[in-house]
């Protein structure tokens, strides 16, 4: 039963469950494994089992021999029309971007790129053809380390070689900030890669009618996506539907244009049958783009009292064998991000993005800016180190105050609000810091072998990635704006289309109680459509926290656009002027007295059309596209305990505490689950995960059992709560939510096992921070 607000409170700011929850928990929906369509085929891929080779023979004849098999391919057979995966988001001027087969023709480039594939009656079928499938292959040395990748004379990935781009930012002095600094720190970093995995495998299925095509996919972009396959495909984009059902998580690894979605319209063009391919999970490890893997060079100047001069930032980023949808602005959104919530005189940054032979990179959850606000809050801890200094205090010496707000930074973004005072302060009490602290000393004192060390993240980000002009800067390949239509039904009811396509988040909800309040008609009365660009025809998308901040505001304005429309016809009917018309909870009332109609009467009006002010449309629907002028910026301060056992090297966090400033709520219990999702992503990266290939490119870590995601038993109780400092950059005032706590969770849990360890002269561990890794740094070796 949904939790009804308060009599005369408002439905924003109210503890909603879900209204999606309850088809999505029973299974009463549409995945797109789900669709079932007459006469529909099963596509399966051969994929490479090398990760550089050249593919000199593919013979598919014996598959077509099998069982239920209707049709085999190589990668020569769609060579003349699969075109090359796009990449949205060229950095410079003289980056390279090498052509991208959706199959591989005539050389592979990572394990698992398709080379060859089967339609067949059933997936099983088509899977065990496969081994049928004859290749032979030339191998070409593997291209793995991106310091040597970028060597002379070594092996390329690429006949343009394995440097893909430089990019540089610089602010201020550096040479003057470093100049006779009284301390200077200088550290590597290390971030993993990491695999994406999502509830929902990615699943494609395509179908044709003659010269009009459908795409229903697992994505977070159908609207993007659409544009993107037209270009490939060259299907006219008026001719192709993309759908997305109800989808099952993303975190970015769903924001993509993949190989499967071009090559099902291909075999659905060629074949005239609809066709469907689902990964399954280890096929997903290979062939889901990657997260993070990156190198981080570091050098931090300050004063002998903690004040922070220059930072240096020296960046390699690991592209992967491709450049895929906006690979090379993942890093590039970071390098905004590394100065964090901090005053500085000098910033320089230099990113490489460099080729090897593994599967390619590309967003995921935080995108960027959790590899940057590790960097600084690792070599925050470390001044305070260095100075004998409570990390508290180091970070209350510079960061932002909040009378400083707007504030602009070193890396030229304008803050526009903040507060890092306040959350800090609230963090610090609900954990308990200064007893925390005192037993820490004690267990020093005692040598206990299980040490406690306290981590501290403070953190900002750049949320609702929006503002069209600034992407355009950074050569963007697309805007930021976000679109919606709010319909009035004759009988009162609202239909709300959003260009914003959810996958877990929430916005039939969220959407639902923005409308409910702003046109004062009940909750249950909304409903909210998405997904189809058949039904919303214009969209951005889901991703960067932008769904809100972004998506939440052209619904507003669209309701304010019904209310204007609205307001015209009350005024004709009720004999009054418009002027004197004012509008409370849903009704039109004429000033002073009590003359009235309400929304849902207008709206029954406009439909009848028998008495309408003479010029006016008999229509109260309104469409409404918001690109907002500047980011949002959530912060907040995030704690962590954790019990480090030094002779086992085992960890175990004893306690966590998260305070976010995402300004304005609309529902808090959606934001209780997306602050949880996120510190279980960003821990997960701390302790658990890891993509690891071996000296020849084949991935490691391809099932479950090798690649190890936390479950609910590995993760600590949070205690979360939050302060508020609204934003200005849009009408609702909020910010942002969905990344914040991947964002601030890994530099919290590393900086408190470091801390466990410095009486052991322990500086780092690199990620994940396994047992063996914690032990063999205690023990003085690598970690």
């Amino acid at each position: 039963m949904l939790s009804e607000p308060a009599p005369g409170r408002h439905e924003v700011g109210a503890a909603r469950k879900r209204k999606e929850d309850a088809r999505l928990i029973t299974g009463r929906t549409q995945w797109t494994d789900n669709i079932q369509l007459p006469g529909m085929l099963h596509v399966a891929f051969l994929r490479s089992p090398m990760a550089h080779a050249r593919v000199t023979r593919v013979d598919v004849s014996a598959a077509l021999s099998m069982p239920g098999v209707v049709a085999a391919f190589s990668g020569q057979d769609f060579a003349a029309e699969q075109g090359s995966l796009p990449c949205a988001w060229p950095v410079s001027e003289d980056i390279v971007i090498p052509e991208h087969p959706p199959m591989a023709v005539t050389e592979v480039r990572y394990a698992g790129e398709a080379v060859a594939c089967v339609v067949a009656t059933d997936r099983y079928k088509a899977s065990d053809a496969l081994e049928a499938i004859e290749i032979d292959y030339e191998p070409l040395p593997a291209v793995l380390d991106m310091t040597e990748a970028l060597e002379e004379g070594g092996p390329t990935v690429h006949d343009a070689g394995n440097k893909a781009f430089t990019w540089t930012f610089s602010a201020g002095d550096l040479d003057a900030a470093f100049r006779d600094a009284p301390v200077v720190i200088e550290r590597t970093f290390v971030q993993q890669r990491l695999i994406p995995s999502a509830m929902e495998p990615r699943a494609v299925v395509a179908q044709t009618d003659g010269d009009s095509f459908t795409l229903h996919s697992s994505t977070q972009i159908p609207h993007v996506l659409r544009i993107m396959l037209a270009q490939v495909t060259g299907i006219p984009e008026h001719k192709l539907r993309v759908v997305a059902p109800d989808v099952g998580g993303g975190f970015g690894s769903k924001l993509q244009v993949t190989a499967e979605e071009v090559l099902l319209l291909l075999l659905t063009r060629r074949l005239g049958k609809p066709v469907k391919w689902t990964e399954s999970r280890s096929e997903g490890n290979l062939t889901v783009h990657h997260g993070r893997d990156q190198l981080q060079r570091l050098s931090l100047a300050a004063d002998a009292d903690g004040r922070l001069r220059g930072l240096k930032v020296d960046l390699l980023a690991d592209m992967g064998a491709y450049l895929m949808l906006v690979t090379p602005g993942i890093p590039i959104l970071g390098a905004f991000m590394f100065n964090g919530i901090y005053k500085m005189d000098a910033y320089d940054f230099m990113c490489t993005g460099v080729f090897t032979t593994k599967m390619p990179t590309d967003a995921y959850r935080g995108a960027g800016r959790p590899e940057a606000t590790f960097a600084i809050e690792r070599l925050m801890d470390e001044l305070a180190a260095e100075l004998s200094l409570d990390p508290i205090e180091v970070r209350r010496r510079n960061w932002i105050a909040h009378e400083e707000f707007p504030y602009t930074t070193i890396s030229n973004l304008t803050y526009d609000s903040g507060n890092y005072e306040a959350a800090t302060d609230r963090a610090l009490a609900l954990f308990g810091y200064d007893k925390l602290r005192a037993e820490q000393a004690d267990r020093r004192d005692r040598g206990d072998p299980v040490q406690l060390g306290i981590g501290v993240s403070t953190f900002t980000e750049m949320c609702g990635l929006a503002p069209s002009r600034v992407l355009g800067s950074l050569s963007y390949g697309a805007g930021g704006w976000e679109h919606a239509s709010v319909r009035m039904l004759p009988t009162g009811k609202v239909e709300v289309v959003t260009g914003s396509t959810p996958h877990g988040q929430g916005h039939e909800t969220a959407w639902s109680q923005i409308v409910a309040d702003a046109l004062g008609v009940p909750f249950d009365d909304v409903a909210v459509l998405h997904g189809d660009t058949a039904i919303a025809h214009k969209g951005m998308d889901t991703y960067g926290s932008r769904s809100l901040a972004v998506g939440g505001i052209a619904v507003l304005q669209a309701c304010d656009k019904v209310k204007d429309k609205a307001k015209n016809i009350a005024a004709h009917l009720l004999e009054a002027s418009a002027d004197d018309i004012e509008f409370d909870g849903g009704t039109f009332k004429v000033r002073g007295t009590e003359a009235g109609t309400t929304i849902q009467e207008v709206a029954l009006a406009a439909f009848a059309a028998h008495n309408l002010p003479d010029g006016v449309e008999a229509s109260l629907d309104s469409d409404a596209t918001f690109d907002p002028g500047n980011f949002s910026f959530p912060h907040g301060t995030h704690l962590c305990a954790i019990e480090v056992d030094t002779e086992t090297g085992a960890a175990k966090i004893r306690s966590y505490v998260a305070v976010d400033d995402i300004g304005k709520v609309v529902n808090p219990m959606i934001v209780e689950g997306q602050v949880h999702g996120g510190l279980a992503q960003g821990i997960a990266q701390a302790l658990y995960e890891e993509a690891v290939y071996d000296s020849e490119g084949n991935l490691l870590t391809t099932t479950m059992a090798d690649y190890l995601l936390p479950s609910a038993a590995d993760l600590p109780d949070f205690v979360t709560d939050r302060t508020e400092t609204p934003a200005t950059s849009n009408p609702l005032g909020v910010k942002g939510v969905g990344e914040a706590g991947t964002i601030a969770s890994t530099p919290a849990v590393v900086n408190a096992i470091v801390d466990a360890l410095r009486p052991y002269g322990v500086n780092d561990v690199t990620m994940p921070c396994t047992p063996e890794r914690i032990w063999r740094a205690v023990q003085g070796g690598t970690a």
